[in-house]
């Protein structure tokens, strides 16, 4: 590789001005790249540089550590090298590993559940204070909505911006058909997590939490359930847990007293399905009318559910022949065509009305907030036009009316 020398003595840098182990981890990265390509003698030489660095970390006194913005006094570093917890039957892993950074940005929340979320990590951020006062921050955190609104997304950003890695738990590797042997692999990720500074991450979380008076159930769920309890109730104090799930309803009624705290993630408003469906836009410049009436659209649905249909707008303005020039509203209609089981039935009722009829049920929502110039950019008509049709008699409906 062309100038290896100045690249290794910025590993070299790196890792002995760093306990981070996404240093290490993109240093591993790199030498696998370079093994890949045949480059063996540079790769040797990073694999030399880490072996080193280990050797280092391995002889230094224990201290408190800063992981991120968080001060935690005890437990070990995760590493790529680090030994996962298997399924001893199958050998399977029981967890995989996600460092600092994996998530760059948040999912989109209404401005009450990012306050909550802030707050939980005001805690952390804050250790030292609070204990100075005797307390605690929340050391588990259950989050829960429907599918799609970003439970997970969000669950990984928040472990970034502690700075931990995120221990998450594969449920292929946990459950069993063997007897017992599911409530021993949830102890057996329990410890690993006690082990290190780290999120715990238990996503699907019903799978492993149901209901042990389900008469459906068979008495292992009820072993595995027990499990779980007693393992939440001896977390060490040296990393969160966090537990996600789409079916709360299923959850034993005993898991929620473990968890300090219960967010609840609903799904987008108006005004968050339009700054969703912006995010998504890029790089396409798709008109700001043709976006809000996306969100508009999709009332009822999920931040997953709006990014899926931008995508598909995306694609039909990218492929569009270059003459071709189309009103956003008949880009809406044929979008419609292709993705009506995604669209609520009032919603496709009100865009099978005339363009007149139309063009007044848009411009009286208030979510909205249509004038006339934003329907004719919508229409691809002129401003006169609309005009006329604000004027003329109201057109008999062809649907019933909204209940």
């Amino acid at each position: 590789m062309e100038h290896f020398a100045v690249i290794q003595a910025l590993c070299r840098a790196a890792l002995s001005n760093s306990s981070s182990s996404a240093v290490q981890k993109q240093v591993e990265r790199l030498r696998d790249a370079l093994r890949a390509d045949g480059d063996t003698r540079d790769a040797g030489a990073l694999d030399s540089l880490l072996s080193s660095t280990d050797r280092t970390a391995s002889m230094s006194p224990s201290r408190i550590v800063r992981s991120g913005t968080v001060a935690i006094s005890s437990g070990e570093e995760l590493s790529a090298r680090t030994i996962l917890p298997v399924d001893k039957e199958t050998s399977s892993p029981l967890a995989e590993i996600h460092y600092p950074g994996d998530v760059a940005d948040p999912p989109i929340l209404d401005a009450q559940v990012s306050a909550a979320v802030q707050s939980l990590l005001h805690e952390w951020q804050h250790i030292e204070m609070l204990e100075s006062i005797g307390v605690a921050p929340s050391r588990s955190c259950l989050i829960y909505g429907a599918p799609g609104t970003g439970k997970t997304r969000l669950a990984m950003w928040m472990a970034g911006e502690l700075g931990l890695p995120v221990v998450l738990a594969r449920l292929d590797g946990l459950i069993s058909s063997f007897l017992g042997t599911t409530a021993r692999n949830v102890s057996a990720l329990f410890a690993f997590a006690n082990r290190y500074r780290c999120v715990l991450l238990l996503d699907e979380f019903d799978a492993i939490a149901k209901l042990r008076d389900d008469p459906q159930e068979v008495g292992e769920i009820k072993r595995v359930v027990n499990a779980v309890l007693q393992n939440l109730d001896t977390r060490r104090p040296i990393g969160l847990t966090i537990g996600i799930t789409n079916h709360e309803s299923l959850l034993d009624r005993a898991i929620w007293r473990r968890f300090e705290s219960q967010l609840s993630i609903p799904r987008p408003t108006y005004d968050a399905r339009v700054v969703i469906a912006q995010s998504y836009a890029g790089p396409v410049n798709l008109p700001g009318v043709l976006v809000r009436i996306i969100a508009w659209l999709t009332e009822g649905a999920t931040g997953a559910d709006i990014e899926m249909l931008i995508k598909s707008l995306k694609k039909e303005y990218v492929l569009a022949k270059p003459n071709e020039t189309r009103a956003p509203l008949d880009s809406v209609l044929q979008f419609l065509s292709l993705h009506s089981g995604r669209i609520a039935d009032d919603k496709r009722e009100i865009l099978r009305l005339p363009s007149e009829e139309l063009a007044r049920r848009l411009i009286q929502d208030a979510n909205l907030g249509f004038d006339q110039n934003d329907l004719a950019l919508a229409f691809g008509r002129d401003k006169a036009t609309i005009s006329r049709w604000m004027k003329r008699p109201k057109l008999r409906r062809l649907t019933k009316p909204e209940q």
